[in-house]
């Protein structure tokens, strides 16, 4: 897609819709780059959640008119998540974030596994998706099984999954897509693996896929996949999506009360219904781009469809931009696929002679909002040996930057490299 091409997406109708994209620092407009560590929050959501506060709040399950009515607004998320997820409205649970969710999820599982079991963590996730499992392999006994990935391109090594598997292996954790380089796991390589060599589960972090690829656990042919929305333009919240019928074995650390249906016996306490409201706002949001760029399509996931269909494109086009601009310093050195290739539009680089936080501290001053550090992926900065260096510079891009931002942060970077002789 050329910059000409990224003009046909209705970027400003997209921008209107995000309310912090116009807030200034004396007189200085902000440049979000930090979407990997959570999203700007549309309207759409704002407005959802003001509304259900605004009109009075109740827990559920009671005859009067609000509690009536936030039974109707948790029926309501749990049915715009299953959509986004192409999976049933008792497959989903909310939580206040992923990492919550995998903790529980992961006591849940554990219940049955017995000392000598094995499970499988990969060096290239998120740390919500590798603490939680080691810590029930301590309290178990278990065995972990580490799948590496090739520092050269960010890449798991899936050719060596089939030898880390066998008849104890119980569960495969991965990564979706890598919230430090980037790079989008063969996830249906992996089941397909898996499903030949063991009866394990396969569980997978969906964080950074979530915001630009439209996910279809069916075709997937994973058992769990957890995300959050407000890394998807959303309220801070944790959504879990478990197999109807692996979630009717599994007992929830819960109160005797709490219920028991499908996924929802993850759901332990009294929920943040004005985060389930934002949820269904943050849906109604996507769809309504659908809409914008496709026109009346029969139902919300085909609109749903529409809208990340051409997220995708527009953020594969900033992103060849992105990269292509790097690609002219010497000095910067890029980890992760080259192309936006088996990627999503998260960025991690070094700058010789710099260390990742004054390269963030340069940019913050230029308005350019960017991470430093190890982002919670300690094992994969521990990997590429960056760990006592200070980690990688971060830049994540979404649908409501802009071909002009990249051109601005490009900019930042050859001052600070000029600065550096």
């Amino acid at each position: 897609m050329s910059y000409e091409q990224t003009m046909t997406f209705p970027i400003d109708a997209v921008r209107r819709r995000f309310p912090a994209l116009n807030v200034t620092d004396d007189g200085k407009s902000r440049i979000y780059f930090d979407a990997p560590g959570g999203t700007q929050v549309c309207i759409d959501a704002i407005a959802a959640m003001q509304n259900h506060l605004l009109g009075g709040t109740a827990n559920a399950g009671g005859a009067f008119v609000t509690s009536a009515a936030v039974g109707e607004l948790t029926s309501a998320a749990h049915a715009a998540v299953a959509d986004l997820l192409n999976a049933a409205p008792d497959e989903v649970a909310f939580g206040p974030n992923m990492t919550s969710l995998t903790l529980a999820l992961s006591r849940a599982l554990s219940r049955t596994w017995q000392a000598g079991d094995e499970i499988v963590v990969t060096r290239l996730d998120h740390d919500a998706n590798i603490a939680p499992w080691l810590a029930v392999a301590e309290d178990r006994g278990l065995e972990v099984r580490w799948l590496d990935f090739d520092p050269a391109t960010g890449q798991l090594e899936l050719e060596a999954l089939p030898a880390l598997l066998s008849d104890r292996t119980r569960l495969v954790a991965v990564g979706g897509a890598s919230n430090a380089l980037g790079t989008i796991a063969d996830l249906r390589t992996i089941t397909a693996t898996v499903r030949e060599r063991s009866d394990a589960l396969v569980f997978v972090d969906a964080v950074q896929l979530a915001p630009h690829l439209l996910l279809d656990v069916g075709a997937l042919g994973c058992d769990l996949l957890a995300f959050s929305p407000y890394k998807l333009f959303g309220p801070h919240a944790g959504a879990l999506w478990c197999r109807r019928e692996l979630a009717d074995q599994l007992q929830a650390y819960k109160v005797r009360p709490a219920g028991t249906r499908g996924a929802t016996r993850f759901e332990t306490g009294t929920p943040s219904f004005e985060a389930q409201a934002g949820i269904i706002g943050m849906v109604d949001y996507l769809e309504w781009l659908g809409g914008v760029i496709a026109g009346q399509l029969p139902t919300r996931r085909d609109r749903l469809a529409a809208a990340f269909e051409a997220c995708e494109t527009y953020e594969s086009a900033l992103g060849r931009a992105l990269l292509d601009g790097l690609a002219q310093f010497n000095s910067v050195r890029l980890y992760g696929p080259d192309d936006m290739v088996g990627r999503v539009p998260t960025f991690a680089f070094t700058v010789e002679g710099h260390t990742p936080d004054a390269v963030v501290k340069h940019l913050a001053e230029r308005g350019i909002f960017a991470w430093a550090g190890h982002f919670y992926a300690i094992e994969t900065v521990a990997r590429l040996g960056l760990a006592q260096a200070g980690g990688l510079v971060r830049v994540g891009l979404c649908h409501y930057n802009t071909m002009a931002e990249v051109e601005l942060l490009l900019a930042a970077l050859r001052e600070l490299v000029r600065e550096g002789g």
